[in-house]
């Protein structure tokens, strides 16, 4: 069976021994990290996992994954929700509609009173295992569940955090479709975003979810039982059509090309309207924590800031400050050298005001360097990301 498809879930793994300094623990590891280290991979810290950063020479795969495909380990907190009330429970939460049939999926912000995006998410509705699988950044499930547990009262809802019960795996790139096909029995690859289906690969039962775009290729999501995800992971590497393993280095610079704002640089504690992520609004439904905001900023018709594209003369630091004229306007989200370009490109959140200007100024090394504000996405490929920033009136 699927993962998705299971009512009873994968069955649990032994959690491996962390090591633990004075200050905090050791972060997990990846689901299979011992087979990426045998392919030469480093690695890094997102939240409390640890995940590859590259595997040597990550502009030339970022290169492999524009022109054909690759394929990365994701490290998502899974949470699963059962119960009678489990979509009306979480539809009440969150700041779009989840979707009450199987096979569909949505994109959704959880937000603080104050209208700033806590965390984002995806939401599947699995209602042939009679649950809803949330999909969230690392580090974010444990403090989500506990949250969510203190507030079913009398609904039938019961939360469990699996994060450790699933491998997930990210198939991207403009043949991202052909390999998928090339190794998924038992099933076709689903078209439209975040709906998915349920086949196998091998041995191994799978769900497999297209993606929203946020590369600007074709993409998939491949998610299976944690004790299988060596044997996908060998699948999608290396049987029917060859896909390029990569880390999260080339991750967001795929993402940065794409102009897809990610949690951990743009989102985080940042109003949505502010940041033009409409996808995950839904302005229609009923109340929930934050909504009173996002509404007032979306019917006041213009937000405070834009999320822009800058193409400087040299990369800065996130966080480096943006300026018009001597006027400090923003902050530069995030910024790399693009592969596909071959040129310094960076995101920054700055006054609506200043987003209407040809370009701006970045400082660098206590220097500022001109910018030209560009259209996002900075390159175009098969796909569009859905996360692309769109505001009213555009």
């Amino acid at each position: 069976m699927s993962p998705v498809e299971s009512r009873d879930g994968p069955v649990h793994r032994t959690a491996p021994e962390r090591r633990t300094t004075p200050t905090a623990p050791r972060p997990a590891m990846t689901v299979i990290e011992g087979i990426h280290a045998d392919h030469g991979a480093t690695f890094e810290e997102l939240g409390d996992r640890r995940v590859v950063a590259d595997y040597g020479r990550p502009e030339r795969t970022h290169r492999a994954v524009r022109n054909v495909v690759g394929v990365t380990e994701h490290v998502f907190g899974v949470l699963v929700v059962e119960g009678e009330d489990r979509v009306e429970f979480v539809d009440n939460a969150v700041s779009n509609r989840v979707p009450d049939e199987d096979g569909e999926g949505c994109y959704a912000l959880l937000l603080d009173p104050s209208g700033k995006i806590r965390t984002d998410m995806y939401v599947f509705n699995a209602a042939a295992g009679d649950r809803l699988l949330v999909f969230l950044p690392p580090g974010e499930a444990e403090e989500i569940a506990e949250d969510w547990r203190g507030k079913t009262f009398i609904q039938d809802v019961t939360i469990t955090d699996a994060t450790d019960d699933f491998g997930v795996f990210g198939v991207y790139g403009p043949q991202a479709t052909e390999k998928i096909a090339s190794v998924l029995t038992n099933a076709s690859s689903p078209d439209q975003h975040l709906s998915f289906v349920r086949g196998s690969m091998g041995d191994v039962g799978v769900t497999v979810i297209r993606d929203d775009g946020l590369t600007g290729e074709e993409g998939y999501l491949v998610v299976c039982g944690a004790d299988a995800a060596g044997e996908a992971f060998d699948t999608l590497a290396n049987r029917g059509q060859a896909a390029a393993p990569f880390g999260h280095r080339t991750w967001r610079t795929l993402t940065l090309e794409a102009g897809t704002p990610l949690f951990e640089t743009e989102l985080h504690e940042r109003l949505p309207n502010d940041l033009g992520i409409r996808n995950a609004l839904d302005f229609e439904k009923g109340c929930y924590v934050g909504q009173e905001v996002v509404s007032r900023v979306e019917n006041r018709g213009t937000p405070s800031k834009r999320l822009v594209g800058l193409v400087p003369g040299t990369v800065p630091d996130s966080g480096a400050a943006v300026f018009a004229d001597d006027a400090a306007v923003g902050e530069v989200t995030r910024a790399a050298e693009s592969p596909s370009r071959e040129e310094p490109l960076a995101l920054a959140l700055v006054d609506a005001d200043a987003a209407t200007r040809d370009s701006l100024a970045v400082r660098v090394d206590g220097t500022e360097v001109s910018a030209a504000i560009e259209g996002l996405p900075f390159v175009e490929g098969l796909d569009r990301s859905a996360r692309l920033p769109a505001y009213p009136g555009d």
